[in-house]
């Protein structure tokens, strides 16, 4: 898949999806109340990959606590199925977001969608409150994402030092 994916210094788009209790969720809403935001796309729920990335947002969710930043997993499967599989991974602290309908539309203005397998391809964006992506990696569909790597991002990044 080639993606034209947003890349870094870029404004990210607004948009507003479902989460598991049928809330709307808007990513501008948790710049209003100084939250970045982690945008955790992954192809589909079910698969061995997109479970341990998901997982892996769950685990850390102190840490993103505590760095003022709120991560979402997002995918393109219908909102029931992700409440299935998120009850299936006991996941309870983290919000999962159906990009379901239009189908993709959040992951196509992210430039990550693939027409090929109608999917989300697999990226990490990292939101900054102002609205500017501050970290963007697009990752192969069999790679599991690096968490890690956007936490040491996080705790690095000089732009949240409060002045």
């Amino acid at each position: 898949m080639e993606t034209t994916a947003l890349k870094t210094g870029a404004t990210a788009p607004d948009f507003t999806l479902h989460n598991l209790r049928n809330q709307d969720v808007t990513l501008s809403s948790f710049f209003e109340i100084g939250k970045d935001v982690l945008l955790s796309f992954h192809p589909l729920a079910w698969t061995p990959v997109c479970e341990i990335q998901m997982r892996s947002l769950e685990l850390k969710k102190s840490l993103f606590d505590r760095f003022e930043t709120v991560a979402l997993g997002m995918s393109v499967d219908a909102p029931f199925a992700k409440i299935a599989w998120a009850e299936y991974m006991k996941m309870t602290e983290t919000d999962m977001l159906a990009d379901f309908w239009p189908h993709g539309e959040v992951a196509r203005r992210y430039g990550i969608f693939d027409e090929e397998k109608g999917v989300s391809g697999r990226a990490n964006f990292l939101i900054s409150r102002t609205g500017q992506v501050k970290f963007a990696k697009v990752y192969a569909m069999h790679e599991i994402p690096d968490i890690e790597e956007v936490l040491r991002f996080i705790e690095n990044d000089t732009s949240r030092a409060v002045a």
